[in-house]
């Protein structure tokens, strides 16, 4: 018996031109919460930097630019990739967490929403075509995917447009060590309904969050060095955050898995947050060994993370583009392959979906 299966029909990405590497960092002035001088020589820092979060540089993007700009691109690529017509669309769902944050400042502009900007900047005139923005950390996108595919699936929708975009870097503080982790960057793909015997699209999803002291581990802050009360940058606790995705990512992608009826072994590929090297591998390690396995093979988690940085709700679907489009080799998809996307950000909160390919 034919289903309606949420399948992706397109994808596109885009990363600015400008790439910004560590050496850029070296001659920083890093400073504590409490606002006095890092101890460390900022050379040191930024090589202590590199051996954890396994970033050489990071995408940057341009002054003349704002994050709409970026999903719009983004999604003009996956709407040519479809062969769908744009009028076709039935929501343009965009994650992000600051809105159309411009290099003018880091005064996150809300309203309207990117959305509507985007739909705006692609010339959409179906009135139909509904669209709205979610806020959800980092795993954004991938919250943005069940939602659509939800939409699908109870006949409500046909075709969904679903953006991940983000300007991080305008959003940091230049005295924070942490400020080095962020980028730019947007990926958008083509979810649309399609009738079939298989199982095929996302097969199934989880999502959990805590809010009571994880709150605080991302937030928004003053900066360290001479703060103004008008203007907050991003602020985490990375140990806390480290400790907190090491124990519950891994129990929430085996929570989707036996939803699915997966086995680990079934897996092709984890597509995971690109957020820190060393912490997405010990993720990785830890949902085997859950299934009682000593070690990951070293394929199954591609990785974007040392050229790109974390560019937040963007990372899966700039992930998810590249290897589509054999841009991270020798990474590759076969038909009927199942993946596993995944994500941890603020909130906190942590999300993932298994999707088997056509």
């Amino acid at each position: 018996m034919k289903k309606i299966r949420s399948v992706i029909v397109g994808s596109g990405s885009y990363l600015p031109d400008l790439h910004r590497p560590n050496s850029y960092y070296e001659n920083s002035a890093f400073y504590n919460s409490d606002g006095s001088p890092f101890p460390s020589e900022s050379n040191e820092i930024v090589s202590k930097f590199y051996a954890i979060t396994g970033i050489k540089e990071r995408t940057v993007l341009k002054s003349d630019m704002c994050t709409s700009d970026m999903g719009t691109i983004a999604s003009q690529r996956a709407i040519e990739a479809s062969g769908i017509h744009k009028e076709s669309i039935d929501q343009i769902i965009v994650a992000h967490n600051f809105g159309d944050t411009s290099s003018e400042g880091n005064v996150p502009k809300l309203m309207p929403t990117l959305a509507a900007k985007i739909k705006n900047k692609l010339g959409i005139k179906n009135e139909n075509c509904i669209p709205y923005d979610i806020v959800f950390g980092c795993p954004g996108w991938i919250q943005a995917m069940i939602q659509a595919d939800i939409y699908i699936k109870s006949g409500n929708a046909k075709t969904c447009l679903v953006i991940g975009t983000e300007a991080l870097t305008r959003m940091t503080d230049p005295f924070d060590r942490d400020s080095m982790i962020f980028s730019d960057g947007a990926g958008a793909v083509i979810l649309s309904a399609v009738e079939s015997n298989e199982e095929i699209g996302i097969l199934q999803h989880s999502t959990i969050s805590h809010t009571h002291e994880e709150l605080a581990y991302l937030t928004m802050g003053f900066s360290f060095h001479n703060p103004d009360p008008n203007h907050s940058f991003i602020k985490m606790n990375g140990r806390k955050i480290y400790n907190y995705a090491l124990t519950n990512v891994p129990r929430a992608i085996k929570n989707c898995l036996d939803k699915s009826n997966l086995d680990l072994k079934d897996i092709s590929k984890i597509l995971i947050h690109q957020a820190n090297e060393k912490m997405d591998i010990a993720i990785g390690e830890r949902l085997y060994s859950l299934y009682g396995i000593d070690k990951m093979p070293a394929d199954k988690m591609p990785m974007n993370i040392a050229k790109m940085g974390n560019n937040s709700v963007a990372t899966v679907p700039i992930l998810f583009d590249m290897i589509i489009k054999n841009e991270l080799k020798p990474h590759s998809f076969s038909p009927k392959d199942v993946l596993v996307m995944a994500s941890v950000g603020a909130g906190m909160s942590i999300n993932a979906f298994s999707y088997r390919l056509p």
